[in-house]
């Protein structure tokens, strides 16, 4: 059974940074990409950031130049480093994986920026 259990998430000031975990069991990310998706207030969910399981690195528009992924294969854990946080990254964050032909979410970890 594959999980995904996502922590790291509070608040903070605007400027700081924060950085998420997501803990995955059942699946290797030595095989498998993951992601990291957001949920901002009354939003859809939307794509942030994800790394492959070569470990290259994909960008959304507004995550390159503050947001960074990256994983330890050992620990099966992928982080989510933010740097330079906005009131508009208030969100919830969730980790995604999929692996045959089913997609697996995180419950999420609430994010909240504001001074």
């Amino acid at each position: 059974q594959v999980q995904l259990v996502e922590t790291g998430g509070r608040w903070v000031q605007p400027g700081g940074s924060l950085t998420l975990s997501c803990v995955v069991s059942g699946i290797s990310l030595n095989d498998h990409a993951a992601a990291w998706y957001r949920q901002l207030p009354g939003q859809q969910r939307d794509y942030v950031i994800s790394i492959t399981s070569q470990g290259f690195a994909h960008y959304s528009d507004f995550a390159k130049g503050r947001f960074t992924i990256s994983k330890d294969n050992a620990q099966n854990t992928v982080y989510l480093q933010m740097n330079r946080l906005k009131p508009d990254d208030t969100a919830v964050y969730y980790c995604w994986t999929r692996t045959a032909g089913e997609e697996y979410w995180g419950q999420g970890t609430q994010v909240t920026v504001s001074s």
